[in-house]
């Protein structure tokens, strides 16, 4: 066998917490997180933002010696940073959109546009404007790099959508925050990747770079998360993001057990630092916690539950579905905002009489997370409404 030196990411208790349906308590996340460390994962990603809950879970594990492991996922803001240091984390990973879809609906200047606030990329934006937008987005990237290396913290950056991203413009990104960054995530947000257009666009990006440290966070969507992740590696990206089993939203991420254990069968190639006798413990603990990825192409693979993926969903169905032939559902849980509040009551097929008051959603919101925490679980649309009929959830 050959020793490779490769960066494993495990996103199983923040992006596959955010299957919809699956739900862990705070003891189950606390030994799955030791049962993950026992691997060799160089980073456990944590989001303290999600709830308070979580933010401290992230001090419990720091407290008990996980540290060096533990990276706290956090948004593109000083008081997310702020939050992220206070829980005792040395790593963070900064995430932003850096695709034009994205960008044109996230946009302050854009969503405040007489003639294009309501309007989405396929509607003709010019490319002015979209030009200022992807600049508004470097500068305030850039300031959070710099603010977050100032505060003494190991950064990465996970380029959301990186994979329907303008190419130039991507190796803009890159060359621009690499001084900042100990390595650059490229994310298959919605899973679109093939095998062959993986390795052509890794390949590409690292010579257009320089060889920039290049990881990858590959989608499922498309049932091709597993080799377009190898074909990364193959091609020479520094790293990968997954799951344990493959949990995650809609059909959820690479299963890293799968990525590991296919590097060293295929390839004779073992990751330094991974000790993979320790693998099977975690996926048999999630197994017994029925914790499953949703097929490719399912209807539950369909379901969304994170609040900032439905405000851009219910704005633009292409921004989190690429199946042009299925109608994604909202559900509410641990991970929902406002949004999924809003595509409630202000969505006639639901029956809704009239929207609520911003303070409304919120203290609903936080109803409902709580509900769904005590419950451990998700709700579908229909329930929701029945807990408020019932008067469990209060407007």
């Amino acid at each position: 066998m050959e020793t490779i030196t490769l960066t494993i990411s495990d996103e199983t208790l923040r992006d596959g917490q955010q299957q919809v349906g699956l739900f862990f308590d705070t003891e189950v996340e606390h030994e799955l997180a030791f049962r993950i460390a026992r691997t060799g994962v160089q980073q456990m990603a944590l989001m303290p933002a999600v709830h308070a809950s979580e933010a401290s879970l992230v001090q419990r594990l720091i407290a008990e010696g996980l540290g060096h492991q533990v990276i706290a996922s956090t948004m593109l803001s000083r008081e997310a940073i702020a939050q992220s240091l206070a829980c005792g984390a040395q790593q963070i990973i900064l995430f932003h959109a850096v695709s034009d879809r994205l960008l044109a609906l996230r946009d302050p200047d854009l969503r405040r546009h007489p003639d294009y606030r309501h309007k989405i990329l396929d509607d003709g934006i010019p490319d002015a404007l979209l030009d200022q937008a992807r600049e508004a987005m470097l500068k305030k990237v850039l300031q959070h790099l710099q603010y977050a290396k100032d505060q003494g913290l190991q950064v990465c950056f996970a380029a959301e959508d990186a994979s329907r991203t303008d190419t130039d413009f991507l190796v803009d990104c890159i060359r621009k925050f690499e001084p900042y960054i100990d390595h650059f995530l490229l994310c298959d947000t919605v899973g679109l990747l093939t095998p062959e257009t993986t390795r052509r666009w890794i390949a590409d990006l690292l010579d257009q770079t320089h060889h920039a440290r290049l990881a990858v966070h590959f989608h499922n969507d498309m049932g091709m998360a597993l080799e377009n992740t190898i074909q990364a590696v193959c091609a020479g990206a520094c790293g990968i993001s997954g799951t344990f089993s493959g949990i995650g939203e809609r059909a959820g991420n690479v299963a890293l057990e799968q990525v590991l254990q296919g590097l060293k069968w295929r390839f004779g190639w073992e990751v330094e630092g991974i000790d993979y006798d320790a693998l099977p413990a975690v996926t048999e603990y999630l197994d017994t916690l029925g914790a499953r990825a949703h097929a490719p192409y399912s209807p539950a693979a369909q379901r969304h539950e994170s609040g900032v993926h439905v405000n851009s969903l219910l704005r633009d169905r292409q921004s989190y579905c690429i199946f042009p032939y299925v109608e994604p559902e909202i559900w509410f849980g641990k991970c929902s905002g406002v949004s999924n509040l809003q595509s409630l009551f202000e969505n006639p097929s639901e029956g809704s009489q009239s929207p609520l008051t911003r303070q409304q959603y919120e203290q609903l919101r936080t109803q409902l997370k709580a509900w769904a925490i005590a419950q451990k679980r998700s709700f579908s649309a229909a329930e929701v409404l029945a807990l408020i009929d019932q008067g469990v959830l209060k407007l």
